[in-house]
């Protein structure tokens, strides 16, 4: 195990005013944040950019609102009427709007059966070798480089060639396949995000729309073409459902696997002693990626829940139809649920962390992303004992989107 610095905390000044798990000073000094928030202040009203929000921190609070009937996704649901989204939004960010993320049982359940067989742990195994071909091809590459930034020339391209593949996206649709990604991935935030919102989805649901109608006329064994085929009790998908199911499969089968690696790396890099242990014993492997999902996860939050009646909570009265966003990030470091949360340890047992959520909405990706995960860590650091940070640590930037903990990009030196 390895003792961390002495903790940062926050000054009066900067909790006298709203906390907004939006704005730059939290995205960057979100631990410090946690930490105040898990001992003063467990239910919070606050900000998510311009949404106001309830913030909820502590771990069995945050399981409350992940598995409790009380709070749903689709705020039309909560509120008695009205639109899913708190504002108008165009036609197609509320295509995204009715992806199953943001839906509930009955109709989640009837989307997510559609499919759930794609992200198994016993499919999930089928496609093992061929991650572990495109590690090591993708370092032979980088290596010959030296000096690389890991996330452009290895964590990023190993989820998005294994997705690309699942779906049925062919070759040479990559570039534009690629492009539709980092528009769910990196426009989400700033200014940035109107241009996204009112242009650039719209280009990505042409895309989608396109790839459908190719896959309907050229069929292959392959997710997409499994789900214009799908019947669930009689009933087919609509061109919309579609079209959502192809928003979600990206995200559940490409982001999350992206930072985890990414965060997998500099963590391990952050902790020599533990990296040490886990080269000594790659047996290790399986519990290290637990451990770098509690202690340093991508997912910090999951998407908006509303509350369906007045919930009280720790005194304070979240009223029907408000929104709620369950800190998973703060949970992954209660010391009510977790001996010693600021310590990384790779043996951590037990380690009921919250790094893919929980209840009815558990990360479909969950199987893949750790799959991929152990497999891009064991192929680099087998072939890498003098890997090291390109960079000091504090040069590396924290991308400024809520809910998420990850990086703009992490240079490394191979060898």
């Amino acid at each position: 195990m390895v003792a961390i610095p002495q903790q940062q905390t926050l000054t009066d000044v900067e909790i006298k005013h709203k906390i907004n798990i939006g704005n730059q000073h939290f995205i960057d000094n979100k631990q410090a944040y946690y930490r105040y928030l898990l001992e003063e202040a467990p239910v919070y009203q606050g900000k998510v950019s311009v949404l106001p929000a309830y913030l909820v921190s502590r771990y069995d609070d945050c399981l409350l609102v992940l598995k409790d009937s009380r709070f749903v996704r689709n705020r039309a649901t909560a509120t008695g009427g009205g639109g899913r989204l708190p504002f108008p939004m165009p036609k197609s960010v509320q295509l995204m709007a009715q992806s199953m993320i943001i839906e509930d049982d009955p109709e989640h359940r009837r989307l997510r059966n559609l499919v759930h067989k794609a992200f198994t742990p016993r499919s999930i195994v089928a496609i093992e070798k061929r991650v572990e071909q495109l590690t090591h091809e993708l370092l032979d590459k980088a290596e010959a480089q030296g000096t690389v930034d890991l996330m452009e020339t290895y964590a990023l391209p190993i989820p998005v060639t294994v997705i690309r593949e699942m779906v049925g996206v062919p070759e040479d649709w990559m570039p534009r396949f690629r492009d539709s990604m980092q528009v769910l991935t990196k426009g989400l935030s700033g200014w940035s995000l109107f241009r996204t919102l009112f242009f650039d989805l719209r280009q990505s649901v042409s895309f989608m729309r396109e790839l459908i109608a190719y896959k309907k006329a050229n069929p292959a064994d392959d997710i997409l073409t499994g789900l214009i085929q799908a019947e669930e009790a009689g009933e087919t998908l609509t061109a919309d459902e579609l079209v959502s199911l192809v928003f979600l499969l990206i995200v559940a089968g490409y982001e999350t696997t992206v930072h985890l690696i990414t965060n997998s790396v500099l963590t391990l890099l952050q902790h020599p002693q533990e990296l040490d242990e886990l080269r000594q014993n790659m047996d290790l492997m399986p519990s290290a990626v637990e451990e770098i999902l509690r202690y340093a996860g991508p997912i910090n939050s999951t998407k908006p829940q509303y509350a369906t009646e007045d919930i009280e909570l720790h005194g304070v009265t979240i009223p029907k139809g408000k929104t709620v966003f369950p800190l998973l990030g703060a949970a992954n470091r209660d010391p009510r649920q977790f001996e010693n949360p600021h310590i990384f340890d790779i043996e951590r047992t037990p380690n009921k962390h919250l790094g893919f959520g929980q209840g009815i909405h558990y990360c479909l990706g969950a199987p893949l992303a750790r799959m991929e995960t152990k497999i891009a860590l064991t192929t680099l650091l087998n072939r890498n004992p003098n890997l090291k940070l390109a960079v000091d640590v504090n040069q590396l930037k924290v991308t400024k989107i809520p809910g998420w903990h990850r990086y703009e990009s992490l240079p490394v030196t191979l060898g």
